[in-house]
């Protein structure tokens, strides 16, 4: 087993053994434990009481981040170029506005976004794209928003900090909420918003606890603990 470094040691000093932390103490207590030289990611993972195996108790949804991620979200939309809708994309930042050249570039094995946009009149073309975009979590879905006739708009939440989110198998939802380089208060708002969501998002069918656990860590930090009671106050 390999030693534990000195910061590492520092870090797992700093967090109490079994105590689950609210988020404001858990936000100021994970930038004191991350000691890396680049701007780590703030992570969030919420393990639900559902069962993701059910239509009925899947929780999916978007939520705009009042911070934004802290990432450079590159952004793929697929429309006919040389059309106001493509120069409008543009305008709003888009990093690619293609349809058949990019189609073709995924058929290719080309993946290189984190976005893609597109109209729904274009979903015929791009059906046959979902093996490639499908497990990447990249195939435009109209649930998530990338799947508009306000192609601009969409482009634009998402560089604002708009994300999708959906549980996992495992019954658990993780996804990035800002950067270690945020304020503390940056951090709980943006938590707060998203746990706030999943929490407006709980099926019907779904009994007992809700939110059954609720960590925040960064990219290289050891989990913190947060109390689910202390954000949640209708489980």
């Amino acid at each position: 087993m390999s030693k534990l470094t000195k910061n590492q040691k520092l870090a797992a000093g700093k967090i109490e053994a079994g105590k689950a932390y609210s988020l404001n103490e858990a936000a100021k207590l994970l930038k004191e434990i991350t000691f890396t030289k680049f701007d780590a990611s703030v992570d969030i993972a919420v393990r639900l009481g559902v069962d993701p195996r059910k239509a009925n108790q899947m929780v999916r949804g978007v939520v705009s981040l009042p911070h934004g991620t802290g990432k450079q979200v590159r952004v793929l939309v697929l429309v006919a170029p040389d059309t106001e809708i493509a120069a409008a994309a543009k305008e709003a930042g888009a990093d690619y506005v293609g349809l058949d050249e990019y189609i073709e570039k995924i058929k290719g094995g080309w993946t290189d976004v984190d976005v893609i946009i597109t109209q729904p009149s274009n979903m015929g073309k791009i059906g046959a794209l979902g093996r490639i975009l499908g497990p990447r979590g990249l195939m435009p879905n109209p649930k998530s928003g990338t799947v508009t006739m306000d192609v601009a708009k969409a482009v634009q939440e998402v560089k604002q900090g708009k994300i999708d989110f959906k549980v996992d198998k495992t019954a658990i939802i993780h996804t990035s909420i800002g950067k270690v380089s945020f304020t503390a208060e940056q951090i709980v708002d943006n938590a707060r918003l998203f746990i706030d969501t999943i929490i407006k998002l709980k099926p019907t069918a779904a009994k007992g606890t809700y939110m059954k656990s609720i960590y925040l860590s960064t990219t290289m930090s050891k989990g913190i603990k947060i109390d689910p009671k202390a954000v949640d106050d209708n489980q």
